[in-house]
């Protein structure tokens, strides 16, 4: 095994030679090992691109075809109807866009035992949604005497969602400013540090209703679901920094389709395997099958940079070095003229450059060149035959 190991080195990936140890079964005979390696050589050394192939045109055919015949609605998550999640073209276009404010953001967090077998998951689930003070009120009234409201309060409520009274008296003071809050035997009641009209009291009345004050903030729906005799908590709404601080959560497994989010609090690297599962996602449910070496492809130049731009003006073209590949994309004079002013050089690398000049282009048999020895000068000519003949004498 370790000869084998030696010889293929250089010939095979350190990963895939990592693999194949892995998953060898013990007591291979060494033949079948010579074998084995062989094979994997072969079918690596066939799934390379060829030199000067063009692997972009390819990559964007094998997209882009397909993606055409996608449905263009957006469906809900399968059996779950208060859970929107963008599919389809939409969610494609979404992703490669690199767009910042997506229009269904969603969560899926994995717990650890024994929620995960569904133990209290109903309870955990409650402690994770959004909750406004709205929710736990029975009464809100205003007492146009004293001019203070009155909000008598679920006390258990609040204690089942993972708070108590003191807590959301201070999140309420943070959200409305210039008023005192007291507490006696669950009515709260809020009153203005000064003289106040009624009118403002009304409009203090309608605020505290919104205010946040139970839960992680930004998950508007929470949904516990089965998958695979272990369950789930599916959200609308996402907040990875907050959830993953909480101790009932598996942090290794769960994730947001935030593709912006997971790289800010995982990195790039992460981003990008999170480009390649959500087209990867569309493409199954879709049933489309495109090789994943073009989708790897596309992940790859979205962050190549070090961290996610996406495929438009503002993300990857406005990276290139290229001033024609620029221009070639959008708003071209903006281009020329910036480029001009801080006297740019195109070297003509890319195929763009070439076809808009009208040069062969440096793909396929266009990319090597034909390297000749220069044509001799007469005079060296002369001297060369003088030396032969008197080498001959």
């Amino acid at each position: 095994m370790e000869k084998l190991i030696q010889e293929y080195a250089e010939k095979l990936p350190e990963k895939i030679i990592s693999d194949i140890i892995e998953n060898m079964p013990a007591g291979t005979a060494a033949a079948k090992q010579k074998k084995i390696f062989e094979a994997v050589y072969n079918e690596y050394r066939s799934s390379l691109a060829e030199p000067g192939e063009s692997v972009g045109i390819l990559s964007a055919e094998s997209i882009g075809e397909p993606s055409t015949q996608m449905t263009l609605n957006t469906f809900h998550l399968a059996g779950v109807s208060e859970v929107n999640v963008t599919t389809g073209l939409p969610r494609i276009i979404e992703v490669l866009d690199g767009r910042k404010t997506m229009a269904a953001t969603n969560m899926e967090i994995h717990l650890k035992s024994p929620y995960s077998e569904g133990k209290d998951v109903t309870v955990v689930a409650s402690q994770l949604r959004e909750t406004p003070f709205e929710s736990f009120v029975n009464e809100l009234d205003i007492n146009i005497t004293n001019a203070s409201i009155t909000a008598k309060v679920d006390v258990k409520k609040i204690e089942d969602a993972g708070s108590d009274v003191k807590k959301v008296i201070k999140l309420l003071e943070k959200g409305v400013k210039g008023y005192k809050f007291s507490e006696e035997k669950g009515i709260i009641t809020i009153k203005a540090a000064k003289e106040d009209n009624i009118n403002d009291l009304y409009k203090v009345k309608e605020a505290i209703k919104d205010i946040y004050v139970c839960g992680i903030k930004g998950l508007k729906q929470v949904i516990p679901v089965k998958r695979d005799d272990k369950y789930v908590i599916l959200t609308s709404g996402s907040n990875l920094k907050d959830v993953l601080k909480l101790e009932f959560v598996d942090e290794t497994q769960t994730v947001t389709n935030d593709i912006f989010e997971i790289e800010k609090h995982f990195g790039v690297e992460a981003a990008r395997q999170m480009v390649i599962n959500e087209i990867n996602k569309v493409l199954d449910n879709q049933g489309i099958p495109i090789d994943v070496r073009h989708i790897l492809l596309v992940a790859d130049a979205m962050t190549s940079s070090g961290s996610v731009l996406g495929i438009n003006r503002y993300g990857i073209v406005k990276e290139k070095p290229s001033v024609l590949a620029r221009a070639s994309f959008e708003t071209p004079i903006k281009h020329l003229v910036s480029a001009a002013l801080t006297g740019e050089v195109d070297t003509l690398n890319s195929v763009i450059e070439n076809v808009m000049m009208n040069q062969p282009v440096p793909v396929g048999t266009g990319l090597p060149n034909l390297v000749t020895k220069g044509i001799m000068n007469p005079d060296h000519h002369h001297i060369a035959k003088e030396d032969k003949k008197a080498k001959a004498k």
